[in-house]
């Protein structure tokens, strides 16, 4: 048991040095350099990150609720982009369109959490996601040390770093060679966005339904029909197995091509956030795959005739 218990930790940690040292590291020598400016506000948000991250370790292992990342995921990066906006010497209009994008998506994301319960008087509480007590129970995480480990440097550290990196492309906006005019690839990009919160929206919602619906049948003792299969498999979710995910990847890597369109530059500094992204919610998606698997007998089957993103292309399971 120790032998995996110490192959968790080092992939952990491994994990959190390729974001934090590696990945920028490989990033900064992709493109332009980094202005002075651009250096000054990345140093200025070390602080604010940072009380995030102590925050999201200090009340999780208080109230062992490991979902204070979760509850800040779609909120922090709001002020994350409007503080980087203001600490630029002046005003610019691609910034701005970036941080009201930013805050629409956010607001969008904020809701949907809240509705599950996420949210409460009691800041601490509310709903936990299901997948952090399902890895706490299991060989190499059900120690409370090791927890409190994978708790620091994954949950806190490693996803607080993440969330702040795949906002970095709004800098790219004050780079020295950057066009700081709006033009129409950048409207296109923000439509194309505003289309990717709108059927996240969707599949969110048809999730919603049909986990409500199926709960109502439960506690009031009527038969499920259609809902005993336990999952959604109708809708966006017939075309593939998450739609959300498929949809919240997509905003971010357009949201990197606003980096793109500034720089004129399609691999830049910018990137490491966006790359780690897919990275998470292919981890993600495995986790909760295999736990859907064991949980509902027909899902293997879904498996097999619905892909996991991307319609019409099938990568393994």
């Amino acid at each position: 048991m120790w032998s995996q218990i110490y192959v968790n930790m080092l992939l952990t940690i491994l994990l959190l040095i390729f974001t934090v040292v590696v990945a920028p590291l490989i990033c900064l020598n992709f493109g332009y350099t980094p202005s002075e400016l651009q250096y000054d506000i990345l140093a200025q948000m070390y602080l604010p990150v940072g009380i995030v991250i102590a925050y999201c370790f200090v009340v999780g292992e208080i109230s062992r609720n490991n979902s204070q990342v979760d509850k800040l995921w779609s909120i922090v990066p709001i002020y994350y982009v409007w503080h980087m906006v203001f600490l630029a010497p002046e005003l610019s209009e691609r910034m701005v369109l970036m941080a009201i994008l930013v805050t629409i998506w956010g607001a969008r994301l904020t809701f949907n959490f809240a509705r599950r319960g996420a949210y409460t008087l009691r800041f601490w509480a509310g709903e936990e996601d299901y997948r952090w007590e399902a890895l706490r129970n299991r060989p190499g995480f059900n120690n409370k040390f090791i927890w409190g480990l994978f708790n620091l440097f994954f949950i806190s550290a490693y996803q607080n770093i993440l969330i702040f990196s795949f906002t970095v492309p709004i800098l790219a906006t004050l780079s020295t060679t950057a066009d700081q005019q709006l033009n129409m690839i950048d409207y296109l990009l923000a439509a194309l966005m505003l289309l990717a919160v709108v059927i996240e929206y969707i599949a969110d919602q048809q999730q919603y339904d049909f986990q409500t619906e199926k709960y109502r049948r439960i506690n009031a003792g009527e038969p499920l029909g259609e809902y005993e299969v336990g999952f959604v498999s109708t809708g966006l979710w017939s075309i593939v197995r998450h739609p959300n995910y498929a949809m919240e990847q997509s905003i971010w890597v357009i949201f990197y091509l606003f980096s793109v369109n500034a720089t004129g530059q399609w691999i830049n500094w910018t990137i490491g956030g966006c790359i780690l992204l897919l990275i998470l919610f292919k981890g993600s998606s495995d986790f909760s795959e295999e736990l859907s698997a064991n949980k509902y007998s027909a899902y293997k089957d879904y498996q097999k005739r619905v892909p996991r993103f991307i319609p019409g292309f099938k990568f393994g399971k």
